[in-house]
């Protein structure tokens, strides 16, 4: 029988979404108390991990943007500090395979909310100088890019603004296609979602997201949203959040085997290459049996004990997503 502790160790997992302490927090090289820090990473065979810098929804004003965009600059840069002492950053496919194979762990930066581009794609650069290798749309609350699942009103947001993306968002989307940056579409609206993924020449994914039909939450794709992410190869990274998982559902009650159940509904659905795993660690993740990034072998041990091979098990994490982002960098002018 397979050994899952042994199995996960040769594994090149990555999380592919973390959220880091903002403006101030506990050092990320010591053991803390959030969910995620080194030696959290290094004890639950966490290979590499990406950090998101994120943006809350704000005034859509001059004032409101450009505190958006340096925010999202500003935590670039802390995340690209966490590349030490045993941690690299890491920009590219090939620096998170060289990154594993000298026993580092990758620090993978990105942002969550196009909020963070100030309405204009061009700032998109200046995330990709600092290391960004996805964009996620929005965030929750419409923005001058696209529509978001979960509506503000008590920012003004109607249930739609855009019937989708805007033409600021497509643009958005051409400029990330450029830049060979994800497009992640976790936290969009479904016109939203369904109009990057035809539009985009880079598979989309969404690098925190769940299954609509197991929970019906707006964060969860539902199954045309999940046919058209097979459809353009793209990835849905099942997320940890114990309310996208089970309806209202609690981290103290929420287990690795409901976690998996959306796991498996998507890999019949759309296959497993479309299938990845993320965390959503310190954003609202976390649930008994995966509290902490210290636990993560568990999910591996379920993934065996549901008949996964090893192949199998390394495609879900992080084989998948690594298959996008070398796409991106192909497509990249």
């Amino acid at each position: 029988m397979t050994d899952p502790i042994a199995l996960h160790a040769r594994l090149l997992t990555v999380d592919t979404h973390i959220d880091i302490p903002w403006p101030d927090g506990a050092s990320f090289f010591e053991t803390t108390s959030r969910r995620v820090d080194l030696p959290k990473m290094r004890a639950g065979g966490i290979a590499a991990g990406c950090f998101a810098a994120y943006v809350p929804q704000g005034p859509r004003t001059a004032e409101g943007h450009a505190a958006a965009f340096d925010r999202a600059q500003a935590m670039l840069g802390a995340i690209g500090a966490m590349g030490r002492d045993g941690a690299r950053l890491c920009v590219s496919v090939a620096d998170i395979t060289a990154a594993r194979a000298a026993g580092l762990v990758a620090i993978i930066p990105a942002v969550e909310n196009g909020h963070a581009c100030a309405g204009e794609p061009g700032r998109l650069r200046a995330f990709r100088a600092l290391g960004a290798r996805y964009l996620t749309l929005t965030h929750n609350g419409h923005n001058a890019l696209a529509d978001s699942s979960n509506p503000r009103p008590d920012l003004g947001d109607a249930a739609e603004e855009h019937g989708g993306l805007s033409p600021v968002g497509r643009a958005a989307i051409a400029e990330l296609n450029r830049l060979g940056m994800l497009v992640d579409i976790a936290h969009v609206s479904k016109p939203s979602m369904l109009q990057a993924a035809a539009l985009s020449c880079s598979p989309v994914l969404s690098t925190h997201s769940c299954i609509r039909a197991l929970c019906d939450n707006p964060r969860n794709l539902d199954d045309e949203q999940l046919d058209a992410l097979g459809a353009v190869g793209g990835v849905v990274q099942i997320t940890a959040v114990p309310s996208f998982l089970v309806a209202g559902g609690k981290a103290e009650s929420v287990t690795v085997a409901d976690y998996v159940n959306h796991i498996d509904y998507a890999v019949r659905r759309i296959g497993l290459a479309h299938v990845g795993i993320s965390s959503d660690f310190d954003g609202g993740g976390g649930f008994a049996g995966w509290h902490d990034a210290s636990q993560s072998a568990a999910l591996t041990a379920e993934l065996v004990r549901r008949g996964y091979d090893e192949a199998a098990i390394a495609a879900l994490w992080g084989g998948n997503f690594l298959r996008l982002l070398a796409r991106a960098e192909a497509l990249a002018e």
